[in-house]
């Protein structure tokens, strides 16, 4: 696929992910707005994470790994 497609795409789908959080904001608590978007978020990451199969891989996760990724989020 083209760069400049792909870059199309992103731009629309940020986009939409703007207006949609705008909207789904209008009526709630910021904080919970936020939870339940984070939570769709991780629900997506952990799908991708098993259907790619590399979702085994977390035993193997050293404990600094672990301290120096909790730290970055």
């Amino acid at each position: 696929m083209n760069w400049k497609i792909c870059a199309l795409m992103s731009a629309a789908f940020a986009a939409l992910t703007a207006i949609f959080g705008k909207l789904g904001v209008k009526d709630v608590n910021s904080n919970l707005a936020t939870a339940i978007r984070v939570t769709v978020i991780l629900i997506f990451a952990w799908g991708i994470a098993f259907g790619t199969g590399v979702g085994g891989q977390i035993r193997k996760i050293h404990g600094w790994t672990w301290a120096y990724l909790a730290w970055s989020g």
